[in-house]
């Protein structure tokens, strides 16, 4: 046997990576399968295989899977267990706190095979009349995750919550500051919040990739800012401009380790960076603005001195462009021009170079007066 190979067999063993005891096994579709076993001895361990299989086999002999008499609250663990290991510590506590706020209070008790159509599309009607559209798409998402999950793990034959339409999420808000505003509320910020507030109006930064922002992260000489996590999970480079550099410039660095966080102190915390602008803001009466509005600064001026959609995209670091769409009417030269584009490929097509023509051009001639009907209409290519 080559080495590194393990040989595809049933069984109980063990990792050297991993603790715990491990089955292999083959389900119905012919497709091997690895789990680690909620056992703690090799007898646990034995029973647990052999429940497994003794499930396959039924469902081999029946040519379903028959459902699973788990409650709602019993799967929802398992869930987020598997959740756990596969999303950052932020997004699992949101997660989490959907779970046990929201949805684990509605269908707990249920048994998950229980679980009807429509009875997500009463959990969508019950939660649209008080939260908004964009928190019933949040919970919705991780209620078809986890029963797309169950189906997975052949516990439900179908997901119940397939095809179920989320309610309406209005176009999201654009609200950004006119130069002279923009320096009005920067003075207005205390000394320890004007750095903050600069660097994110000047790369579009999130308020929490700014104050997570290390040393380290900073690269001076290249210009720019690699950021090893986002909000979307991925890292990506922010490029520093001048207004960037100034606002990292005025940050003392003293003894201050390659790890440790830029911006640090206890008034730094996210919710007194909030309240402070928003008190700054007030001071110099600009009213309707919070901190990540200085994102949307960043990406309206972007787009009204003339950067692509996509550019802009990428800069944000949204990975769908829909995020960015927002900012589309703040540049509606783009499209002006690229009808203009017409003019040239009709004037450049094989047609006009043929018959010696340069241009194209419509030309409408008038009735004489006193004269009724249609005028006519001569095109020249």
């Amino acid at each position: 046997m080559p080495r590194g190979k393990t040989k595809d067999r049933d069984g109980i063993y063990r990792r050297k990576d991993r603790p715990g005891w491990w089955a292999s096994w083959v389900d119905a579709s012919g497709k091997r399968r690895q789990r680690k076993l909620e056992a703690h001895t090799l007898q646990q361990a034995r029973t647990l295989l052999s429940a497994e299989k003794a499930r396959v086999e039924k469902t081999v002999t029946l040519g379903y899977a028959p459902p699973s008499a788990e409650t709602f609250a019993a799967v929802s663990e398992r869930f987020l267990k598997h959740q756990k290991a596969r999303l950052t510590p932020r997004a699992y506590t949101r997660e989490n706190g959907i779970m046990e706020a929201h949805l684990r209070p509605f269908f707990g008790t249920v048994k998950l095979a229980e679980v009807r159509r429509a009875d997500v599309q009463k959990y969508v009607t019950h939660r649209s009349g008080e939260v908004s559209p964009a928190s019933v798409v949040k919970e919705l998402n991780v209620l078809k995750h986890l029963f797309g999950l169950a189906v997975e793990w052949e516990l439900i034959p179908a997901n119940p919550a397939h095809g179920i339409k989320p309610p309406r999420v209005p176009a999201g808000r654009v609200r950004y500051l006119q130069p002279t505003e923009l320096r009005a509320v920067l003075e207005a910020c205390p000394e320890w919040l004007r750095p903050i507030a600069g660097l994110a109006v000047a790369t579009g930064m999130r308020r929490g990739e700014v104050l997570g922002l290390r040393w380290l992260d900073i690269d001076f000489k290249g210009g720019r800012i690699m950021l090893p996590q986002t909000k979307n999970g991925d890292g990506r480079i922010v490029y520093l401009n001048t207004l960037a550099q100034q606002a990292l410039a005025v940050v003392p660095q003293g003894k201050a380790k390659p790890t440790d966080i830029v911006f640090a102190g206890e008034q730094m915390s996210p919710e007194n960076v909030s309240l402070a602008f928003l008190r700054a803001c007030r001071s110099v009466n600009v009213s309707d603005f919070r901190f990540h509005d200085l994102r949307h600064t960043a990406a309206s001026w972007m787009r009204m001195k003339g950067a692509d959609i996509h550019t802009v995209a990428l800069i944000l670091g949204h990975k769908d462009l829909r995020m960015a769409a927002r900012y589309q009417h703040l540049s509606p030269a783009f499209l002006s021009d690229a009808v203009k584009l017409l003019d040239g490929a009709y004037a450049e097509s094989p047609e006009n170079a043929e018959n010696g023509a340069s241009s194209c051009s419509i030309v409408t001639t008038a009735l004489p007066e006193g004269k009724s009907g249609k005028a006519k209409i001569n095109i020249s290519l």
